[in-house]
């Protein structure tokens, strides 16, 4: 389905190499141009699916996925392009991906898909880490990105903990007690199966 928002959560996944590229041939100033406008269309693909009613299951996946190609391909290009601060801010930086990566493998191990929750903490997080990071990479203070990440880690956990109660995937889940209501209703029979 081409839609504005599915349209902005595939560009995740051409600018993710793009990104690639560049942190490869040292062009610092495009690479954050980049990310800058990987993280706009983070923030904008899902206003417009809620906007002109375009939220599909679809929508959900391609947004995870571009999310997902970001989340991975960002720490190996500031690793190339900024290296002194990934070895000042490698716990923080390791503790961050680990907590990414565990969900995603039990949420594939268990439903066979990328999870697609997009929680309220894991969007809160994400606009916190994101520009953190940025911050961080233009010559700002590293305790932002330190609160950023543990806000993080906490939606990671409660994205565990939905995988751990839904009965079935489901996308769009905001919250661990919407999870709680959907296997109560489940258990009760008065949910889908």
């Amino acid at each position: 389905m081409v839609n504005i928002a599915n349209i902005l959560s595939v560009s995740r996944l051409f600018i993710s190499p793009l990104l690639l590229f560049l942190a490869w041939k040292s062009r610092h100033d495009l690479f954050l141009f980049f990310v800058i406008l990987a993280l706009v269309t983070d923030l904008l693909d899902g206003y417009f699916a809620r906007k002109y009613q375009q939220v599909t299951e679809l929508g959900a996946r391609l947004d995870s996925l571009g999310d997902m190609a970001i989340y991975l391909i960002v720490p190996l290009s500031v690793w190339w392009l900024w290296p002194q601060i990934i070895i000042r801010e490698a716990l923080y930086v390791s503790t961050a991906l680990i907590s990414f990566i565990i969900p995603v493998v039990v949420g594939y191990a268990k439903f066979r898909c990328l999870t697609s929750y997009h929680t309220r903490g894991a969007k809160l997080s994400a606009v916190l880490l994101s520009s953190s990071i940025l911050l961080m990479l233009l010559g700002g203070p590293a305790w932002p990105f330190h609160i950023a990440t543990v806000i993080f880690v906490m939606a990671e956990v409660e994205e565990l903990c939905i995988t751990a109660l839904l009965p079935r995937w489901q996308a769009d889940v905001p919250s661990v007690f919407h999870a709680l209501r959907i296997r109560r209703k489940k258990m009760d029979g008065s949910g889908p199966a």
